[in-house]
């Protein structure tokens, strides 16, 4: 069938074929089909869905538009987690090296920020040298020498879901449960991977706006990829305010280590990723119980096993060699770094949180446009949880910006982001259900 009748089929309203699927995104991955099809193809999805085997057919024909990696001879379970995206969410920076530190091997192949959400590979592209498109060969040599590498999709992994990954960011079709399910899942299949744990969020920081719509996209993304033989369960997490207590790539890179090195205590952070880390550990068969898996994930952390597994990751894709202990020194700093203050006294009540992320946006550290440069030391950090008591004058978080007029202009946009009340709020969990 040709690109443009698949294209109308699925705009009226019909399940399409498996093998006009396949022919689709063989064409998006070679090239032949343009970038308006491409963009055609994806609002006709968002405004008319897929039902599970289009969504199966669409995520292993993304799949197999490139290499699927396999671990034969590998000795130990091959894990990996993927989030649906939000705001401050560096959770993959430091879940990676710690469940490697614990025994599993974690292939993890990331993604761009999509929307107002920050994306992994633009938080390490602000480490000097990291490589985040090295060949499928060195890839699988880190991983089996390290125990863990991030990289992003180079052409040889899922090339189908890159091209249309990059058009989604730029044509309002972020948001479509069954594209979000099939390309977190070809990237994450074309990994060889044994089990996969799920963050998906859901709040006003998320794509997911409601617990409905997050159990949809959890539920869908459990069942195709148990379709496809990868035991999967995923965990709705709140994502009404800022995850981390910072914003911005070098910003969260920063926060990961100090997380690394024992920092973060008693964190919304710290919950997630512990637990996060257990259920991966579980998942894989290293430990039996999730109580037991998450001492051991924090006796990873604590005994620095974790810290230095991420500098060995850096040092083998091309980062400096002494990052691990002197991150400080490499990461990019803005040149200038001003206290937001709080405009009354109170608690800090609630967060606009998509806003907070468009305003990273706004100061240069995400993309308008598919080709836009990032400014990799711009952000916000100090970022207080809601709950947190504040008087007027104090600082709520700070600005980090390329110059005067940016820091001045994003703070105020950053002020209105958050609400101040005169009486504590009642405080979420982070983790709010799991599905399996």
């Amino acid at each position: 069938m040709l690109p443009q009748e698949i294209i109308k089929a699925k705009r009226d309203g019909q399940a399409l074929a498996a093998a006009d699927i396949a022919s689709f995104m063989t064409a998006l991955a070679d090239g032949s089909l343009s970038e308006g099809q491409a963009a055609a193809f994806a609002m006709a999805v968002w405004f008319n869905g897929m039902d599970r085997d289009e969504t199966v057919a669409l995520t292993l024909a993304m799949r197999d538009s490139g290499d699927v990696m396999a671990w034969p001879d590998l000795d130990r379970p091959v894990a990996d987690k993927h989030s649906t995206g939000g705001v401050g969410d560096n959770v993959s920076l430091m879940l990676a090296p710690i469940v490697a530190a614990c025994g599993a091997a974690v292939p993890m192949i990331s993604g761009r920020g999509l929307g107002h959400t920050g994306g992994t590979l633009d938080k390490l592209e602000s480490i000097p040298g990291y490589d985040i498109l090295p060949s499928a060969a060195r890839f699988q040599a880190i991983v089996r020498e390290v125990g863990c590498a991030i990289i992003g999709q180079t052409g040889e992994i899922a090339p189908a879901d890159k091209r249309l990954y990059a058009i989604r960011d730029v044509t309002a079709t972020v948001d479509s449960v069954p594209l979000i399910t099939a390309s977190i899942l070809s990237k994450k299949l074309s990994a060889g991977l044994g089990s996969l744990i799920m963050d998906v969020k859901v709040g006003n920081g998320a794509f997911m706006q409601t617990i409905d719509e997050a159990r949809t996209l959890a539920r869908s993304i459990v069942d195709v990829a148990g379709g496809a033989g990868v035991r999967t369960s995923a965990l709705i997490t709140d994502m009404n305010q800022p995850l981390a207590d910072c914003a911005g790539n070098a910003l969260e890179v920063a926060s990961a280590m100090e997380f690394l090195d024992g920092g973060k205590a008693g964190t919304r952070l710290e919950r997630i990723v512990m637990t996060f880390a257990a259920h991966m550990l579980v998942n894989s068969g290293i430990c039996a119980s999730l109580a037991d898996a998450e001492v051991l994930a924090h006796e990873a952390r604590a005994s620095g096993a974790a810290l230095d597994l991420f500098g060995r990751m850096v040092r083998a894709l091309g980062g400096p060699s002494d990052f691990s202990t002197n991150w400080k020194k490499h990461l990019p700093v803005a040149p200038v770094v001003r206290p937001i203050l709080a405009e009354q006294d109170g608690h800090i009540a609630a967060y606009t949180t998509r806003e907070v992320g468009l305003a990273v946006i706004a100061l240069g550290g995400g993309r308008l446009h598919p080709d836009d440069a990032i400014d990799h030391r711009s952000g916000f950090d100090a970022i207080l949880p809601i709950g947190t008591k504040v008087a007027r004058g104090e600082p709520i978080a700070f600005v980090h910006a390329a110059d005067e007029a940016s820091a001045e202009r994003c703070a105020r946009r950053y002020v209105s982001t958050v609400t101040i009340s005169e009486e504590a709020p009642p405080v979420s969990p982070v983790i709010l259900e799991t599905v399996s």
